[in-house]
């Protein structure tokens, strides 16, 4: 079985309270989680959020949404995401983080259907321009298998590594594989007419939420359920 964990917390270094901060009138991460549950290949939806007391305030965002929250350690990641999947008996990872406003349906599923043609498990990304895939940051996913989390928990992490589990797989600075012996790592092309690897929709500063908030006042109420080409031919009549 796969699920779709979504990562999310309160305390946040660069911009605290961020899952909090409105896009067209609900919180940021209740806008993400709308945009999930439209991604068809899922079987299960899991926001995965510290359990700490000021984490509550997501939870309780959530009450009367059809999602499922799982309660995990704040720092460490590649725990909260291992246990998360334990739990509900998950073989297959979907990985989204929830600084990312505008997830993309249809590359999500883009993404899980590539994953489903391999018959051993990997890591797979089309959340960012890897190995020169030409998407723009923030609309796809990462996917592969529990086992790698398995061999991660048995391994001693820095912290780095335990607060971000992609960069176990892949060195996003050197843009080759970790090891392949371990894990191979793949992707695949954006579509032409999205191709805009120049484009980052990642809300980490108070600069790129305005951004993103921007675009939310002039895409959401026009249109629900907007997408990325949308929100490209947006960005540029308006950034000229």
């Amino acid at each position: 079985m796969n699920a779709l964990i979504i990562q999310a917390r309160i305390g946040s270094k660069r911009l605290k309270n961020k899952m909090l901060l409105p896009l067209a009138g609900k919180p940021m991460i209740f806008r993400i989680i709308e945009r999930l549950k439209r991604v068809k290949k899922v079987k299960k939806l899991i926001l995965a959020i510290p359990n700490t007391k000021e984490d509550n305030r997501i939870a309780n965002i959530f009450k009367n949404e059809n999602i499922i929250i799982f309660r995990g350690s704040e720092n460490n990641l590649v725990e909260r995401y291992y246990l998360a999947a334990k739990k509900y008996k998950i073989k297959t990872i979907i990985r989204f983080p929830g600084d990312n406003c505008l997830p993309e349906p249809k590359e999500i599923d883009r993404l899980i259907k590539f994953y489903e043609k391999f018959k051993k498990p990997f890591f797979a990304s089309n959340l960012s321009n890897i190995m020169h895939n030409g998407y723009p940051d923030g609309i796809g996913a990462e996917i592969f298998g529990l086992n790698f989390l398995e061999d991660l928990m048995s391994k001693k992490l820095n912290k780095s590594q335990k607060e971000h589990p992609h960069t176990n797989f892949f060195d996003y600075n050197k843009n080759k594989p970790i090891n392949e012996k371990w894990c191979k790592v793949r992707t695949f092309k954006c579509p032409k007419k999205i191709k805009r690897p120049d484009i980052k929709l990642d809300v980490n500063t108070l600069n790129e939420y305005n951004y993103m908030a921007n675009i939310y006042k002039n895409l959401y109420h026009k249109d629900a359920k907007f997408n990325i080409s949308k929100t490209i031919d947006f960005l540029d009549k308006n950034e000229k």
